[in-house]
């Protein structure tokens, strides 16, 4: 059971992030809009300074610590401005908390209290560009006495111009995934940068080039072979975090077309009045309200000690969804000027559609569900929680 920051702590971390999400990170929008690049020298601080690094960080590593559901609204509020600066907080933060769960005592010790003030950061590399994942994956790992010597190729790995370090999922045996920690200056690595995104401008997915990598037999997390179990856990819990990432940018979405709706007029009213936009409106906000409920019933479970692998897939295969279906509407109550540079809807519009790639297409999505469905899982809580019978009772 994660109970996560007293109260006060989190009002006061909250107060922090917000202050440095809207006064300081906010006014960037169209500098990194206009040169697609972050200005690190000036965001970085900004975050470090209050405290985004270490959000999923424990508390023994000199983080925050925070509960699932303490870190969703967070990360929300981040996805309301500009995408790239989401991304990096996104990415650090995620795969700090899985390297806080499945790394080793002597991992945590090297990494997390770097990566909870942001001298240290963590990407995940598993991408590749001639292969699949998991079992298809073409990057290898042979022991070479006490070392590891890797060859392969992993791409759109982002954050791969600021990690300190790339957890690296290779082959250890023909059919044997496992997870290595590589450092970025290792010998053998090269990064190059890949062409810029539609949207989230500014952050870097990376080409990574590992020819004949050496690490020690201690970068190996865990044993070998549990790297697609390790896989797994990480991203069932970051998936959930990319449908945060949806609830953010929908409701600020929600926020600019009403105020839109209540200003714009036409024929002598304004056209909130109108039925065909109010239909607009209450769509958004439908989606809104059910992906705020699924994400609640998600971040309860997982901080109660629970696996989620069904929840996962459906709330982020949801969150893209709905993110999709309200930035459509936002444009439309918009019209023509919600489609020029410069206002926030057409940036909304750009950012959302990398939450349908990042942690597992729809695809995927669709699989692991059906998976778990057909092995036998049962939704719990939901008419349980009112106090009627659930299904396994």
């Amino acid at each position: 059971m994660n109970d996560g920051l007293p109260a006060a702590d989190y009002t006061e971390l909250v107060k922090r992030l917000k202050h440095a999400i809207w006064d300081r990170l906010d006014p960037l929008e169209v500098r990194i809009e206009d040169e697609e690049r972050i200005p690190y020298d000036i965001v970085l601080p900004i975050l470090r300074e209050a405290g985004a690094f270490g959000l999923l960080v424990p508390r023994e590593y000199g983080g925050s610590g925070l509960s699932i559901r303490q870190y969703l609204p967070i990360i929300a509020e981040f996805a309301k401005i500009q995408g790239g600066i989401r991304v990096i907080v996104h990415v650090h933060n995620s795969f700090a908390h899985a390297l806080s769960e499945i790394g080793s005592a002597e991992q945590r010790a090297a990494i997390l209290p770097g990566a909870a003030t942001g001298e240290k950061s963590l990407a995940f590399a598993l991408t590749e560009p001639d292969h699949g994942t998991g079992a298809d994956l073409g990057t290898t790992a042979n022991q070479s006495g006490s070392s590891y010597v890797l060859h392969g190729r992993k791409w759109l790995i982002t954050n791969s111009d600021l990690a300190s370090h790339f957890l690296v999922f290779a082959k250890t045996a023909a059919t044997q995934v496992s997870a290595l920690l590589v450092e970025r200056d290792a010998a053998g690595l090269t990064i190059e940068p890949l062409p810029e995104t539609m949207g989230c401008k500014g952050g870097e997915h990376g080409l990574l080039t590992f020819a004949g990598v050496e690490v020690p037999s201690s970068a190996l997390v865990g044993a070998e072979g549990e790297g697609q179990a390790q896989l797994e856990r990480a991203l069932e819990i970051s998936r959930v975090f990319i449908a945060a990432s949806s609830l953010g940018t929908s409701e600020r979405a929600l926020e600019l077309s009403l105020a839109h709706a209540r200003a714009r007029v036409t024929f002598g009213k304004p056209i909130a009045q109108r039925q065909a936009v109010q239909r607009y409106l209450a769509e958004m906000g439908t989606d809104i309200y059910a992906l705020r409920g699924m994400l609640a019933d998600a971040a309860a479970k997982w901080d109660a000690g629970r696996r989620i692998p069904a929840e996962s897939a459906m709330v982020k295969q949801f969150g893209l969804e709905a993110v999709g279906r309200v930035t459509d509407r936002a444009l439309l109550v918009h019209g023509g000027i919600g489609y020029t540079r410069r206002h926030p809807v057409e940036r909304l519009y750009r950012d959302a559609r990398l939450n349908w790639l990042e942690e597992g297409t729809p695809t995927i999505q669709y699989l692991v569900t059906a998976r778990e469905l057909l092995d036998g899982y049962r939704f719990t809580g939901g008419l349980g929680a009112l106090g009627w019978p659930s299904e396994q009772e």
